[in-house]
């Protein structure tokens, strides 16, 4: 049951946390919209569409990114004035242990987390959607891709000289299904290959198609040709955060997939994935360092405590950034390089929670 202490500190908690938010998102969507403004307007976006696909969607997602920095902000803000306002001492010294005291500030992480939780996994993906199809048309440059290769379920490997999502043509098609051997089964060349859009339906021009099995090989050529893959343009167009718009089921199942394509960008997909639920658990590790930072009265007042906190965020953002570029580029594996910075800090939040006590 909630005393009126933990009611005093959770409602605390959560209105600085909520008016922070909205300070910093303002400002970031003023510095997002000078920075946009001329793509817009060149590309006559619709103002309905700036608002509602693009800047609301914006909110969302930049807000839950950094919702756990910005909570240990606000633990830090209110927490310092609290106690340069000598708030703090009389609760300590009423007899209550630290870890009462610390106990509202746990319920209100609790309900920020699992709604970061709920977000990450099921809304934050939906709403995504509708923000970079927005940037798709109005900001976004078309893709152009050269050299492509990349192996498809089905033992098939599919080759490219080039492609740009402007005009969707794919040059210098060629595509090879393999036995279980390792002997080349089917071969299907063409100088250009069409995907009608949101289906896997393509169609082939001057093409040159033959199915190996000496000594009965098979030949065809033509003019043009409509088939049917299990693949789409889509697929050899994607954006890095394409992850970003996808449920964890379908984030789980396009990873296999990758995985059987051997796609080189799989670590990067990884990490989005267990992001998703690490992130929203550093909000109980910056929490207690918070408390920890601010609950004494300092002779610099909140601002000391602000720095203090600003430089601890540096150091777990640059943490965070080390394991991520390690899991990319050297091979730890994306579970443990997400997960590592919480746990060293999780450490540093044990030992200043304990020195708080004193």
């Amino acid at each position: 049951m909630l005393t009126i202490l933990d009611r005093y500190i959770l409602r605390k908690f959560l209105t600085t946390f909520f008016f922070m938010l909205g300070i910093i998102m303002l400002l970031a969507m003023v510095f997002d919209l000078s920075d946009r403004l001329g793509e817009f307007i060149d590309n006559q976006a619709p103002i309905s569409g700036i608002i509602f696909n693009y800047y609301f969607n914006f909110i969302v997602y930049y807000g839950n990114l950094f919702s756990p920095m910005i909570i240990f902000v606000s633990v830090i803000w209110f927490t310092a004035k609290m106690a340069q306002d000598s708030e703090i001492i009389p609760i300590l010294n009423s007899g209550r242990p630290f870890n009462r005291f610390l106990r509202p500030y746990m319920i209100g992480a609790t309900i920020l987390m699992f709604a970061a939780l709920i977000f990450n996994h099921f809304v934050i993906p939906i709403s995504n959607q509708s923000r970079l199809d927005f940037e798709e048309k109005f900001y976004r440059d078309a893709m152009y891709i050269q050299n492509y290769h990349a192996e498809y379920p089905g033992n098939q490997i599919v080759y490219f000289s080039s492609y740009s999502t402007e005009d969707a043509v794919i040059n210098d098609f060629v595509l090879e299904k393999w036995g279980k051997n390792n002997e080349l089964r089917y071969i299907l060349k063409a100088r250009t290959a069409k995907c009608k859009e949101g289906t896997f339906d393509w169609t082939l021009t001057d093409y040159y198609e033959r199915y190996v099995g000496y000594p009965n090989d098979l030949v065809f050529e033509g003019k043009t040709k409509d088939t049917t893959f299990n693949f789409n343009s889509e697929e050899m167009s994607q954006r890095d955060n394409i992850a970003e718009t996808m449920t964890y089921s379908e984030l789980t199942k396009f990873i296999e997939r990758e995985k059987m394509k051997g796609s080189g960008n799989v670590p990067m997909y990884e990490i989005e994935l267990y992001k998703r639920t690490s992130l929203p658990f550093a909000t109980y590790v910056l929490t207690i360092i918070g408390v920890s930072v601010s609950s004494r009265k300092r002779r610099g007042g909140v601002g000391i405590n602000i720095a203090i906190g600003l430089v601890i965020i540096f150091i777990y953002i640059f943490a965070m950034q080390v394991t991520t570029v390690a899991a990319l580029k050297i091979g730890l594996s994306p579970q443990i390089a997400v997960w590592v910075p919480n746990v060293i800090f999780g450490f540093i939040a044990y030992i200043m929670y304990r020195f708080a006590q004193k």
